[in-house]
């Protein structure tokens, strides 16, 4: 049971590796958290109930044509957060999932985070989120702006039981300010809105002299088997909504982005470490990686 609980596990990091075009350095990948979830993605991808492709057409997902239809409602109420400062970066460090992203200056308003709690888009944006509760398929719902220069580095979320949603609100509507994702790229429009699968490596940049600002969503995947939907809608209930992370107080904090914030702590000693002397620091983590490796394997 222990080596084909092994075999499954080396089998899908291989998958989430090889798949589509665009690779991280191998080593990279061994660290990184899309190998933490491999087995659990390619499930995903394994029972998909749409093609595993980059990019794909909005037409497959009618439900979603009313937020096209409502663009410039949605993004009166996202220029009425602008004025206010509303979209901004988490404050206290208890948003795990886009952490790294604030150093570069992108923001972020949630509108909803599946079942978690956010009494300050209701108030602040009721329009936006009334729309958002009539379209079940969207787990997750947030403003996102990316400065001009700003640039977002290589990466795959972590969750393949989701599509990534975008709608162009205030765009540069400038081949400059693009998404590439596996190595294809696509340039917001104003009122035009584009899916594809976070789960492929992507990465985001700003090179013109405007703001970007869009209307940022988590659309189910819809999977073949009804089993597999209850499957995958079930865990975005329970493992989504650890990861929420509060606009303002009131709003709910997931017991992930709790932890992140002790982990975050802690982690300023690692940095530490690692600055001291690099080559120590990589020899400690693959030895700390390696005994924990053996002792699941070995023990």
């Amino acid at each position: 049971m222990k080596w084909t609980i092994v075999a499954i596990y080396v089998l899908s990091i291989l998958h989430i590796h090889f798949r589509g075009r665009v690779r991280l350095p191998v080593f990279r990948q061994l660290f990184d958290h899309s190998s933490v979830v491999a087995p659990l993605n390619t499930f995903m991808h394994a029972l998909s109930g749409v093609p595993l492709t980059p990019f794909l057409p909005t037409s497959r997902f009618p439900d979603l044509l009313p937020l096209e239809q409502n663009w410039q409602m949605i993004r009166a109420e996202a220029l009425n957060l602008i004025e206010m400062q509303k979209i901004k970066a988490a404050e206290k460090n208890n948003d795990a999932g886009f952490n790294s992203f604030f150093k570069e200056g992108w923001k972020r308003f949630y509108l909803k985070w599946y079942d978690a709690s956010h009494p300050s888009a209701e108030a602040l944006c009721p329009n936006t989120v009334a729309l958002l509760k009539t379209i079940p398929n969207v787990k997750a719902a947030m403003f996102a702006e990316l400065p001009p220069g700003a640039k977002l580095n290589r990466h795959r979320d972590p969750y393949a039981g989701s599509l990534r949603y975008h709608l162009g609100l205030v765009t540069p509507n400038s081949d400059r300010c693009f998404i590439d994702v596996d190595g294809e790229r696509y340039s917001w429009r104003d009122g035009q809105g584009v899916i594809f699968d976070e789960t492929y490596l992507h990465w985001a940049k700003n090179a013109s002299d405007q703001n970007r600002i869009i209307l940022f969503c988590d659309i189910e995947r819809p999977m073949r088997f009804r089993w597999a939907q209850k499957i995958n809608k079930w865990l975005g209930k329970t493992l989504m909504t650890a990861a929420s992370s509060p606009n303002d107080t009131g709003d709910q904090t997931g017991g992930i982005n709790k932890l992140f914030r002790v982990v975050f702590h802690i982690g300023r000693y690692r940095r530490r470490f690692k600055a001291w002397n690099k080559t120590v620091y990589q020899i400690t983590r693959l030895a700390l990686i390696g005994g924990i490796a053996a002792w699941i394997i070995f023990g």
